[in-house]
């Protein structure tokens, strides 16, 4: 399934991208210190850097090919596995979507992805700690995507994050972590917690980077072959992996 969606949805936003189906450059995602190139790639670095979310998603489908590498939740639900490892390889043109044409659907495309994954960390983690199942999980799941398009389709910006969707995306991160936190800390739990340490680590490692990748910044540089954004992208797709063997990780009792 993994394989299936990276071909399938590489070669449409590839497409999109070079035929301008995704609508006219209105600067979306300009904030980032690439500068847009002529062409029908607008800003190269960021977006052929999304690439890693495609090489993660299919590792994760790799490892979820064997149910019994799964753990504990995971090995009673492979599906969510598999959707896991799909997901995380639409990060990737989701994100291309917006940096190849920087028109505005191809940056609701971009947040489409970023909710699709941090709803469903936030749902998995939820349905762990209310020891509900997949059912559950769904509806979860669904509130959050809707939840977080619906700021971003409202629009708006803050400081330091800029665009509200993102705000929404770590709001979203953050109350995951803290479930997280709590089902390790839960008396006889068998979670682990070396691979979300790890995740989070490298997802925080991956925002201070993020921070510095702001057009303006003194470390910006608009025609650099390596872009912190691209970075950004490189890490997150670490994280999501990383993210995936702390679920696998979890034991039986």
């Amino acid at each position: 399934m993994a394989a299936a969606t990276a071909v399938l949805t590489l070669g449409a936003v590839l497409a999109a991208a070079r035929w301008g189906w995704l609508g006219p450059d209105v600067g979306r995602g300009d904030e980032f210190c690439e500068a847009a190139r002529p062409g029908w790639i607008r800003q190269p670095a960021n977006t052929w850097s999304n690439l890693g979310f495609v090489v993660s998603g299919l590792a994760v489908a790799g490892h979820a090919g064997n149910r019994a590498r799964l753990g504990l939740t995971l090995g009673r639900h492979p599906g969510l596995a598999t959707a896991f490892a799909a997901l995380v390889v639409l990060l990737g043109p989701g994100s291309m979507a917006m940096h190849a044409t920087q028109s505005d659907l191809g940056g609701h495309l971009d947040l489409l992805s970023m909710f699709l994954v941090s709803g469903f960390a936030l749902a998995y983690a939820l349905m762990r700690f209310l020891r509900k199942g997949p059912a559950f999980f769904a509806v979860v799941f669904a509130v959050a995507v809707l939840s977080g398009m619906a700021v971003d389709l409202r629009g708006g910006t803050i400081p330091v994050l800029g665009h509200a969707g993102n705000a929404a995306f770590a709001v979203q991160l953050l109350v995951t972590v803290g479930f997280e936190v709590a089902l390790v800390r839960r008396p006889g739990a068998h979670q682990d917690r070396w691979w979300a340490l790890a995740a989070v680590g490298t997802l925080t490692a991956a925002f201070a980077i993020w921070t510095t990748g702001m057009r303006g910044h003194a470390w910006c540089r608009p025609d650099a072959l390596l872009q912190q954004h691209g970075v950004w992208h490189l890490m997150c797709a670490a994280a999501a992996f990383l993210l995936f063997r702390h679920y696998a990780a979890e034991r039986t009792p």
